[in-house]
């Protein structure tokens, strides 16, 4: 059955009303009719199966029965991404999405390249919401995970966030001798309770500097390598998601 994602209030009295993208996309790509049945996804864990009634700028339905779903991860895994150049930043939104990640929050570190103003960057966050909603229709999530705004890194690690678990991922650290860091699969417990708060650091293309390093070190962060090779920051995050559901999540 056909999935589409709507925000919790686009639904009222038993009745949805589809935003304009999704309302375009399911009459225009999808060429659906009234009398068709979806599955539209609310983001935050229900789905709704719904019955198209109308059709045009806003399509909308009435909702025929309410399931909730779970389907998702029981770390709650933030990505913590420096933010890349190009377009490499929906790859990693995408691919985090997909891997069961529960947040995203883009950082400005010492050497990002890309220089915006804020409400340019308050645009692009914008975008990679949007990537993160279609990942997650695609891949069958019912939570979409949210995409913060850039920030600069100091500012994300003086708010100090509560986390079970925080790691650093930095190039440094990588080698038979560790190099400053502790590898990555000594890092790890056992076991982490359903529900635990894990935070991921990666750096840009360039890497974090060893002062922002030593900063992340210094609130709590286990600076960790990812082995022998140095990933590109567009790989890193997603492969250090996979081994954390692998390690400790769902992806058994």
């Amino acid at each position: 059955m056909r999935r589409f994602t709507i925000a919790p209030d686009r639904i009222a009295a038993g009745r949805v009303t589809f935003d304009r993208d999704e309302s375009r996309h399911l009459v225009r790509v999808l060429r659906l009719r009234p009398g068709d049945t979806v599955v539209a996804t609310d983001g935050a864990g229900r789905d709704y199966t719904v019955r198209v009634e109308t059709i045009g700028e806003l399509a909308t339905g009435s909702v025929l029965g309410v399931a909730a779903r779970d389907v998702e991860s029981p770390l709650a895994i933030t990505l913590a991404q420096s933010v890349p150049k190009g377009d490499k930043m929906e790859l990693i939104v995408r691919a985090a999405t997909e891997l069961g990640a529960a947040r995203v929050v883009p950082l400005l570190t010492e050497r990002t390249i890309v220089t915006l103003e804020p409400g340019r960057w308050r645009e692009r966050a914008r975008r990679w919401q949007r990537v993160a909603k279609e990942a997650a229709k695609q891949c069958g999530r019912a939570v979409v995970p949210p995409v913060e705004t850039p920030r600069p890194l100091a500012d994300f690690l003086a708010a100090d966030e509560p986390a079970d678990l925080r790691l650093c991922l930095w190039e440094g650290a990588a080698g038979p001798e560790g190099r400053g860091g502790t590898p990555l699969a000594r890092s790890l417990p056992i076991a982490l309770p359903s529900g635990s708060r894990v935070h991921l650091l990666v750096g840009p293309e360039g890497g974090l500097s060893r002062q922002e390093v030593e900063g992340a070190r210094a609130r709590g962060w286990v600076v960790v390598g990812a082995g022998p090779r140095i990933l590109r920051t567009e790989t890193a995050g997603p492969a250090l998601i996979a081994i954390l559901q692998s390690k400790l999540g769902d992806m058994t």
